[in-house]
């Protein structure tokens, strides 16, 4: 076990021999580091006085004195800057994302900050409709679904909410309910809405009325969820972030037209069997053109200063 050093008082004999010592050498002690190596001294020349000079004496109370002035003087410096840290914090961070928002090109909080109280109120009401699932328990919404077929086939009779005749408009089974999923219940408003606002062009879709189509077509009720759903996506709706280019010019839609969603639903509908006719595609290749749509989607939306929908080239497509 390591030796511990213990100090002891120097006897007068010792002080004595070390004054001498000092006339003729300088001790080791001067020349080695304090944790050097010293087991080659012997006992009496490592209980020798300390030679250094007294902190204790005028001097170095003067600089201890004002080590202490400046260490407190530090100490309440930083206790000062941590309040008002603390208390100006918030208002900093405020100042620079708003600095930062001016400076980027389609940043989420430069979106967010220029949004006007009309316009956030049409977003939260946005994204508490996609919120909705489709509940087939609900009768709203099998009321909702009863109001597309009667738009869809004006002349027929209205079938049972489980019927093989729903195959006819394009969903996958008897039950439409189960398509539903990923769309949730705003998708059957965006096509409600299809059908009331541009019937010409809803009906001329559902019936593959216009051009050479395949013989094996994309589902018309179906293509509509899958296109509700790739909206959202594409425009951060989820997510809440709104920091993408085609997000924040969305949300600058939403200040002249409240229902710049189901717009743009209509029109992105009509832009997918413009591009599957072009491509003369067939049902295996619906994913394809529906990236394909997107592409051109965003691009329609951030080629300059559009204040609304009808403002899009494709817009034209639709016909009422």
């Amino acid at each position: 076990m390591a030796s511990k050093a213990i100090k002891r008082k120097p006897y007068t004999a010792d002080i004595d021999r070390s004054e001498k010592q000092m006339e003729t050498i300088i001790p080791d002690s001067v020349r080695e580091p304090l944790l050097g190596n010293r087991t080659h001294e012997s006992k009496s020349e490592r209980h020798e006085p300390n030679m250094q000079p007294n902190l204790w004496d005028g001097k170095g109370q003067e600089r201890l004195g004002w080590m202490h002035i400046i260490s407190t003087f530090i100490a309440q410096s930083v206790r000062k800057i941590g309040n008002a840290l603390s208390q100006f914090g918030p208002l900093l961070a405020k100042f620079f994302s708003r600095s930062c928002a001016s400076h980027g090109s389609h940043d989420e909080q430069a979106v967010l900050l220029d949004l006007s109280p009309l316009q956030e109120e049409r977003l939260r009401f946005l994204r508490q409709r996609l919120n909705v699932p489709f509940d087939s328990s609900s009768v709203k919404h099998q009321d909702a679904l009863k109001e597309l077929w009667r738009l869809a086939y004006p002349s027929r009779q209205l079938p049972p909410l489980k019927s093989d005749l729903w195959k006819e408009m394009g969903w996958q089974n008897s039950d439409p309910a189960t398509d539903f999923r990923a769309g949730g219940f705003m998708s059957l408003e965006n096509l409600i809405y299809f059908a009331r606002n541009y019937p010409d062009s809803f009906h001329s879709l559902l019936h593959k009325a216009d051009g050479k189509r395949s013989e094996w077509e994309y589902p018309f009720a179906v293509a509509g969820v899958n296109i509700s759903y790739m909206l959202v996506q594409m425009l951060d709706l989820q997510s809440g972030k709104m920091g993408t280019k085609v997000s924040s010019q969305f949300v600058q839609l939403l200040r002249e037209d409240e229902m710049a969603f189901d717009n743009l639903f209509c029109m992105a509908f009509q832009m997918l069997d413009a591009q599957w006719l072009t491509r003369q595609a067939s049902y295996m290749e619906f994913n394809e053109v529906l990236k394909s749509m997107r592409i051109q989607l965003e691009q329609e939306l951030t080629i300059g200063s559009i204040s609304c929908v009808q403002e899009m080239p494709s817009f034209r497509l639709l016909k009422r």
